[in-house]
């Protein structure tokens, strides 16, 4: 495995009436992340937060394209970024337990925190089609270029941990700072990853390393 210190491009917020930052997405334009009751859409260029989405959003986030998928309590919400209403409900696999939230491959991937799983879901149904162990709590979970990356949060220390897709191998591993913790994690599908700041309220921006530095 190789190991090596996170290199951090930026930090954004706190941000105003803001007390955690769970998931994170990205719709192509601009960051959208979960904040207990509301869904943020965050300006990367101004780094300032500009609409928002009155919805449950407890921990994971994602975009398949078209919809936000967002986890509350122990379902999914699948919503419509432009009008913000819900379009239907899915069973989270974990029950309450699920962390972070990634659209890849025509699935959804569920982090499951303390049970340190990944499982790869129907998005219409919510059926567990794979799992993935991991040796470590799960937070986030992205994939960007065929890579699989989750993020880890325990004992106040964090990493963002790229693992075999089908074996759960740790690849490699970036370690953050003391006291900067991982929430959720996403890809912009380039060079940076998006980590939620669980209760520093901040979204940090770490430079992901070039294939096979």
């Amino acid at each position: 495995m190789k190991k090596a210190a996170a290199d951090i491009i930026q930090e954004y917020g706190p941000f105003p009436g803001v007390d955690e930052v769970a998931g994170v997405t990205c719709d192509g334009r601009q960051i959208w992340f979960a904040s207990g009751d509301k869904l943020n859409a965050l300006d990367p260029a101004s780094g300032k937060t500009g609409r928002t989405i009155d919805v449950a959003a407890h921990a994971g986030t994602a975009f398949d394209g078209r919809y936000l998928f967002q986890i509350a309590e122990n379902r999914i919400q699948k919503i419509d970024p432009e009008t913000g209403e819900v379009q239907s409900t899915i069973p989270a696999p974990g029950g309450g337990g699920d962390s972070g939230l990634a659209w890849a491959e025509g699935s959804l991937w569920v982090g499951q925190h303390r049970d340190r799983k990944i499982h790869q879901i129907d998005p219409g149904t919510g059926a567990i089609l794979r799992t993935i162990e991991s040796n470590r709590f799960v937070t986030g979970v992205t994939w960007v270029d065929g890579e699989l990356w989750h993020g880890t949060w325990e004992a106040n220390e964090s990493e963002l941990r790229q693992v075999h897709p089908q074996s759960g191998e740790v690849l490699q591993s970036l370690t953050m700072p003391s006291g900067t913790n991982v929430s959720g994690l996403e890809s912009d599908g380039g060079d940076r990853f998006y980590c939620g700041g669980g209760n520093s309220g901040t979204v940090t921006v770490v430079r992901r390393p070039a294939r096979g530095a």
